[in-house]
């Protein structure tokens, strides 16, 4: 089946529709913006006919109830659906008449009905008007009046695919249908022949891309917090189930259901998903023998089947498949177990009315594909004698006249309680769809009442059949009881739903309420009989998320898990990423003691395909007794965990030896938080060991941990929080509508003390961090408090190999809460406490002095030298040095990890489970890394430069506050804090100079050059050193600077645009209100008139030159030319701030202070 073209087609055909429905409305008179008076006879000058005005009429009604938008999208998706049917319909043929509507028998787009119009024989045909009509060579108006015929003659067999088309939706039939380029030559032309044939499927593929942009455009107003609506929650979510899913649902509770009580090994070996049975014990043999004895009296006829959220028919066909087979099994021929089964077997809801549309076309189909005379049966009255399906859309007891429910009950006060329950619980039902709750009532009673209002004449009568009967049937099939409830239902947050739906599920499914599909777990449990059976496919959070922990307990002790296919992400192949991660089950409702579970762990398997080989290898299967997750913390749905692992979870909780932490949410980080470089550095308390000493302080901003990328034992120190009078404007922040405070965990109890730390979003381990005293925590980096002679014991167990299954089993997401880390089993070896914290004390000083990126590029705030400033002539000699030391401490980590790993290992008794070994990439100290390395040289160089650092001192020399020249003999900063960054030598003290004349002081005139073509060649560059250099403070050294800065530069790069024509650093802390007209003046001005003096000299140049010379001399005029121009423009722009003598606050950090400057300076990518 060739979905891309499905999809392409769908996608299309949906905006197509929509746009010719809405031109077919424009012409009588309706548009979003305004409608014509209802009353009116003619439209645009043109007279319309009496049933026009009937329809234009109910159009009217119909747009003004439910807005313009609304239905011009039912009414193109109506068309939609019909073209869809009939399409199908004609490729199989089913169609009772054998004639093509789209197409000839060689599948060209040449409409047979067109060519056999005057041959035709469909009930309400009128001929006269077929002769007129090809009289007068009008093919487009006869095409539209023989598709809404056949859509009416099908009416009576498929009532509710087919509506007799006498309404609006004719009024807005689609024009132009037989030109090239139309809904139906396109649907001829993109999508195979082939792919409609007996695969009914096609239709739930079509349903679901032609949703596909209007589900994009319900998750955009998500985002604005528009809640979803009951139109709108079938387009957020709708996913077509993947077929070998649906096949392993219904072969193993359906299938399974018949087999157990009718063993039929060649019935089993037509079911390829089917899983056998794990081996079970004598005592559970026993008692799965006396629920099989149940299953042994059923005959096929009394098996009920449902899909509660049917979608487009997909699970229907199947189970209607499967029951055909189990029917044959029992001796029926298929034709004659076709009736059947559309009888008393299958069963179908949805809340989406075009869903349940083609979910009914799905089953009627099937019976079709079973039964060739299915739709053409008659009864003794020589009227249509087919069978209805029990599939329908939700129907809302709103509205519903009152004196048609008076009518009805016709004074009996049994009828009267049961409608009026009925009546009362099936209002707004259309907002709840299945999850309703409908109480039993005497169905049979009010179905005879039916039966006697149709032999009635009523003025009621119509409003009774048309309206309440409905209402009815629903009702009965969310009341009654089922053997088998199979669906994929919706995933969606019920925090996104709207407030009705909300306040029904808190009342009504309090330990499910988290989502609708966690809803329908509950649901569908309700709605089978015990030891039935309930198959579906959900996300998989319900199965170890704290949220659900309640209802994993009450699953746990009601219903088996019979079987598990743990899908884990990719299992839906539109899906990519980790969005949607799924897990198909099959439950028994009733529990056996003793009963061990059959599970299919697919979670590696990453496209649906490999999944589903995966899981017809048998490879991944588990056998596991569900009491035993009850013994985990949470109740997980652990079912992969050896013995030996789950013995690990008879060890405390770590919760019995300290406390975890979420930290602090600000409400608004922008205003909060700043890097630590971005602020004055004397603003910064780094010695705060309490909440008393943080109000008694007089500095504003406090060290603070907020996550970051996976790492172990120290780093991620990069953040400090504005804590001023021991945080009292974070906690007064407000929300400006409300009026209520935003932030919240303070933490004033932990603050500042020693603690470990972790990412709370991490796809590796848990990166436990040491943080000593001084520091508050983020609610993006939980925090663990464990006694301080714990505290080094703890983080060595938690880093190590043993933890991350055991947190996985807890919560196997990329989000690591501080409830998970609570109750992993803690055991203290007390003969091995001491080598534990040894280890860790020297992984923690191993990664405090080799923290990569940071380290390098002196993003530290106890940062001191740079480690390529050795006492060594050569850059290469330092950094073979720096490389030898990096190569030492990483192995020394990994070695130390290693141990602690075969430490805790033996400590948890999991020899046979884990290995210590380390693999290089989950060890966190980085090692050496030549050209990453020179470019933090380079910077460190250009801090030198500007005084930010100093040869003569150690750590920051300067970032705000005083100015000390004393620190400085060496190197002197540049006086102006003004270093322009040039293409040739225009100024002496440009960038490349001073760059050149650091490297000569640091490491001697001697090996300058040497120096220099190191540099170079560890920047790549071709060409002369000096060259290079100045190539990549031209190109990429801003670039470099924003990307370690966290697009947060604390040197600015003045820019004039992409010629190049005028660029300069400075550095955030030294500037000063003046700076900008000290750059404008001293060197704007100065460039300008450089480019004058050369453009002069170059065009002198060029007069004397030969040609050969002259081109190249052109080329070289032309820049400057343009540079000159560039810098021209931009002095305009520069001379107007640098008249305003603008100040700025380092407090307000980077992202503020830039966007004043931002027309002059470089954008931050």
């Amino acid at each position: 089946m060739d979905k891309n073209a499905i999809k392409k087609y769908a996608v299309w055909a949906r905006r197509e529709l929509i746009a010719r429905v809405s031109q077919k409305a424009l012409q009588y008179g309706i548009t979003e913006d305004s409608i014509e008076p209802v009353s009116a006879t003619s439209v645009n000058g043109v007279v319309l006919t009496g049933s026009e005005i009937k329809q234009r009429k109910a159009l009217i009604e119909k747009v003004e109830k439910e807005g313009y938008q609304q239905v011009m999208e039912e009414v193109a998706y109506t068309w939609f659906n019909r073209f869809s049917a009939l399409r199908f319909m004609e490729v199989n043929g089913y169609l009772p008449s054998h004639v093509r509507v789209f197409t000839d028998d060689e599948n060209n787009f040449k409409p047979q009905i067109l060519a056999e119009a005057i041959n035709l024989e469909l009930d309400g045909l009128d001929m006269e008007k077929v002769y007129a009509l090809k009289d007068a060579n009008d093919n487009e108006m006869l095409f539209k009046y023989l598709i809404i015929t056949q859509c009416n003659a099908l009416s009576p067999i498929m009532p509710r695919m087919f509506q007799r088309i006498a309404d609006y939706t004719e009024l807005l039939f689609p024009d132009n249908l037989l030109r090239e380029g139309s809904a139906i030559q396109q649907m001829i032309e993109l999508i195979p022949e082939e792919d409609w044939k007996d695969a009914v499927q096609i239709i739930g593929w079509l349903y679901q891309y032609y949703n596909s942009e209007k589900k994009d455009e319900v998750f955009a107003a998500l985002k604005k917090n528009v809640k979803i609506t009951k139109e709108n929650i079938p387009a957020a979510t709708q996913l077509f189930t993947p077929d070998w899913i649906v096949r392993y649902m219904v072969e193993n509770s359906l299938g399974r259901l018949w087999v157990e009580g009718h063993p039929n090994e060649e019935l089993k070996s037509q079911w390829k998903y089917y899983l056998e049975e794990a081996e079970q014990e004598a005592e559970v043999q026993l008692q799965l023998a006396e629920i099989r004895k149940e299953y042994a009296a059923l005959t096929p006829e009394q098996i009920k089947c449902i899909d509660p959220c049917a979608g487009s028919g997909h699970i229907l066909a199947y189970l209607f498949d499967v029951l055909v087979q189990i029917y044959e099994a029992y001796g029926y021929m298929a034709r004659e177990a076709v009736r059947s089964i559309v009888e008393h077997n299958i069963y179908g809801l949805d809340i989406d009315e075009r869903a349940a549309q083609l979910a009914y076309f799905s089953v009627m189909m099937k019976a079709r594909q079973y039964d060739r005379r299915f739709l053409t049966r008659k009864d003794e009255d020589d009227n249509p004698d087919v069978p209805q399906p029990h599939v329908y859309a939700i129907a809302e007891s709103n509205g519903i006249d009152q004196y048609a429910l008076d009518y009805f009950v016709n004074g009996d006060l049994k009828l009267k309680e049961a409608i009026d329950s009925i009546v009362k619980e099936m209002h707004d039902a259309k907002e709840y769809g299945s999850i309703l709750n409908i109480t039993p009532v005497d169905f049979a009673a009010l179905y005879a009442r039916f039966d006697a209002v149709r032999e009635d004449i009523s003025m009621s009568r119509e409003t009774v059949l048309n309206e309440l009967l409905p209402v009815v049937q629903v009702a009965e099939m969310l009341a009654q009881k089922y053997d088998v409830v199979v669906t994929n239902p919706p995933y969606m947050s019920t925090s996104n739903a709207d407030v009705k739906v909300n306040e029904y599920i808190k009342n009504n499914f309090a330990i499910t309420k988290a989502d609708l599909y966690s809803v329908f777990i509950a649901k569908c449990e309700s709605m089978i009989k015990k030891h039935r059976f309930q198959a579906m496919i959900t996300q998989h959070s319900w199965m170890y998320l704290a949220s659900f922990e309640k209802m994993r307990l009450a699953l746990l002790n009601s219903s088996d898990v019979v079987s598990m296919a743990h899908l884990g992400a990719r299992a839906f192949e539109e899906i990519g990423g980790e969005v949607v991660q799924t897990t198909s089950f099959v439950l028994r409702k009733g529990l056996v003691s003793g009963f061990h579970g059959t599970y299919s762990r697919l979670v590696e398997a990453n496209n649906q395909f490999t999944k589903e080989m995966e899981f017809l290898s048998k490879n991944s299967m588990f056998n596991q007794n569900q009491q035993q997750f009850i013994e985990i913390p949470g109740a997980p749905i652990a079912y992969w965990l050896s013995q030996s692992f789950l013995n690990v979870f008879s060890f405390p909780a770590l919760s019995t030896v300290g406390e975890t932490r979420e930290g602090v949410t600000t409400a608004n980080n922008e205003l909060f938080l700043k890097l630590w470089y971005e602020v004055k550095k004397n603003t910064i308390d780094f010695g705060c060991t309490s909440q008393k000493e943080a109000v008694a302080s007089t500095k504003k901003w406090f060290p603070h941990h907020k996550g970051g990328e996976y790492r172990k034992w120290y780093g991620n120190c990069e953040y400090v929080i504005n804590w001023a009078n021991g945080g009292s404007e974070i906690m007064n922040y407000k929300d400006e509508k409300t009026g209520r405070i935003r932030s919240h965990n303070y933490n004033i109890d932990y603050n500042f003390r020693e603690y470990a730390t972790w990412s709370r979003i991490s796809s590796e381990n848990v990166g436990l961090r040491y943080s000593p005293q001084g520091f508050i925590f983020d609610s993006a980096s939980a925090g663990l408090f464990l006694p301080h002679d714990v505290l080094k014991y703890g983080m060595g167990f938690i880093c190590s190999k043993v933890a991350k299954p055991l947190l996985n089993v807890l919560n196997p997401t990329i989000k690591i809460q501080p409830g998970d880390v609570a109750v992993l089993p803690f055991c203290i070896d007390k003969s091995q406490k001491i080598r534990v914290e040894v280890l860790v004390d020297d992984n923690i000083q191993q990664s405090e002095v080799g923290n990569g990126m940071e380290f390098l590029e002196n993003l530290q705030w106890d940062f001191q030298r740079h480690p390529l400033l050795r006492k060594v002539p050569t850059i290469a000699e330092a950094f073979a040095q720096w490389k030898t030391e990096c190569d030492n401490r990483f192995n020394q980590l990994k070695s130390n990890e290693e141990e602690l790993n075969r430490i805790f290992i033996d400590i948890y008794g999991l020899q046979d489970e884990l290995t210590p070994e380390v693999e290089d990439k989950d060890v966190t100290v980085r090692k050496a890394d030549l050209q990453r390395d020179i470019k933090s040289l380079i910077s460190y160089a250009v801090g030198c430069m500007f005084g930010r650092y100093s040869l003569d001192v150690d750590g920051l020399a300067y970032a705000g506050g005083e100015w000390d020249a004393s620190k400085y003999s060496t190197i002197i900063p540049d006086k102006d804090n003004i270093i322009p960054i040039c293409d040739d030598d225009y100024f002496e003290d440009d960038m490349t100079g001073r760059f050149i004349k650091w490297v000569e002081t640091v490491y001697g005139s001697e090996t300058l050059e040497e120096n220099l073509k190191f540099i170079a060649d560890a920047l790549g560059g071709k060409g002369q050193p000096k060259e290079v250099i100045r190539k990549y403070f031209m190109d990429d050294f801003y670039a470099d600077h924003c990307k370690i800065y966290q697009k947060r530069p604390i040197y600015w790069l003045f820019d004039s645009g992409k010629k190049g024509g005028f660029r300069a650093l400075i550095y955030m802390h030294r500037y000063q209100p003046d700076t900008i007209a000290r750059m404008r003046t001293d060197y704007v001005h100065e460039q300008q008139s450089r480019y004058r003096t050369a453009i002069e000299d170059l065009e002198n140049r060029i007069a004397a030159a030969s040609t050969s010379e002259r081109v190249k001399l052109n080329k070289r005029l032309k820049t400057l030319q343009d540079q000159a121009a560039e810098i021209q423009g931009y002095e305009e722009k520069i001379h107007h701030l640098a008249d305003q003598y603008i100040s700025i606050d380092l407090d307000d950090g980077v992202k503020k202070n830039y966007e004043i400057f931002k027309d002059v300076l470089a954008k931050i990518k």
